[in-house]
């Protein structure tokens, strides 16, 4: 067998590359029927779904997510241009416009045959990838004439998702007062979990967590490299939901500024590690509660930016999506990553990142 290579820009066997997010209200009235769309199946009542809803009506009722996505999909699209690559690129969204079937439907007409699935959630857990997997299997099966559909890898440790971050965590840190001194911390945050999806995330368990680990990890020690010190580090998590007496990781980061600030921190760095864009999580939860709850502490604080569109992040998509062709022909492409954990599975292995509530058939697996 051939050793590895580094891909060449021939996208065979796909025809078109599908960009695959969460979705987000573009209104007001958006926000009830979308936050309908996220609980689906849940019970959730509708007065609790108007208490969810008002992080997004201190905004207008807009989230910046679409936005954020139409302007990676400028950058893709001019990306694949610039490296010779002529494809065209749709996208669809899990709970609103444009949605999945819809993006289908749109393929199908323009006689798409198979698609590469670029999805803008780089972990692994049931929310952060089987979910979307089985809305894909559903998107599918809704549209008999519609193309094939393969998802394309995990990212978490690909290097265009990484360094961006360890720029932008550099610059946070040029952006604390002098005052913060030897003594700043890294924070890096994601979005929490129920611990038993935690659990079951990956095909051994665990994998949410230790794969943020890992990303801290690298961050933190390219961070220490440039400053010239060990910088401490600790992971937390934001945007907790559901009932109370259900477990969620923890801890809350601004439960955790409490306690760094006891801790005499003399400032902070919130690192967004487990976002790709500046959503709703990151300007709420981040940018408005945890820098309200640092001022509130006296505690000096900068957050670094997400990767968004920047070049290293949307070249990505293209590796991806070219190191998936390759592997499709029957090539063994080099897999770009970094840090201690391998590159993640083109296909996912049976029972990786379970449904805790049903068996929806999932697409990109083995089960």
């Amino acid at each position: 067998m051939p050793g590895p290579s580094a891909p060449s820009a021939d996208v065979c066997p796909y025809d078109a590359l599908l960009l695959v997010s969460f979705g987000g209200p573009e209104g007001p009235d958006d926000v009830v029927p979308f936050l309908e769309n996220v609980t689906r199946g849940r019970g959730i009542p509708p007065e609790r779904l108007e208490q969810v809803g008002e992080h997004y009506f201190q905004f207008g009722g807009r989230s910046p997510i679409n936005d954020l996505n139409r302007d990676l999909l400028d950058a893709i699209r001019a990306d694949l241009a610039a490296a010779g690559i002529d494809l065209p690129v749709y996208w669809g969204n899990r709970n609103w416009h444009p949605f999945l079937a819809d993006s289908m439907r749109e393929m199908a007409k323009d006689g798409v045959q198979r698609a590469a699935c670029f999805v803008t959630s780089a972990y692994s857990s049931y929310s952060s990838c089987r979910q979307y997997r089985e809305d894909l299997a559903a998107a599918a099966d809704d549209v008999a004439d519609g193309p094939r559909l393969d998802r394309l890898r995990g990212y978490f440790n690909h290097p265009g998702f990484v360094e961006p971050a360890v720029d932008a965590t550099l610059a946070a840190w040029a952006e604390l007062p002098e005052e913060a001194g030897p003594d700043a911390r890294l924070v890096f945050v994601t979005h929490s979990l129920p611990e038993v999806l935690s659990a079951s995330s990956g095909p051994d368990g665990g994998a949410y967590v230790r794969q943020h680990e890992s990303v801290a990890r690298e961050i933190a020690g390219r961070v220490s490299r440039a400053v010239g010190r060990q910088v401490e580090r600790s992971l937390a998590f934001c945007s907790r939901s559901g009932p109370p007496q259900v477990p969620w990781l923890e801890p809350d980061v601004n439960d955790h500024l409490e306690e760094l600030a006891a801790d005499d921190a003399t400032g902070v760095v919130l690192v967004p590690v487990g976002f790709v864009s500046d959503h709703m999580e990151v300007i709420y939860d981040l940018d408005t509660e945890a820098m309200a709850t640092a001022a509130r502490l006296g505690l000096p604080a900068a957050r670094a930016a997400t990767p968004g569109r920047d070049p290293r992040f949307v070249a990505l998509v293209r590796d991806l999506l070219l190191e998936r062709a390759a592997t499709e022909r029957g090539e063994v492409p080099t897999r770009a990553v970094v840090g201690d954990l391998p590159a993640p599975h083109d296909l996912c292995p049976a029972g990786c990142c379970a449904n805790p509530r049903s068996n929806r058939p999932a697409l990109g697996g083995l089960d």
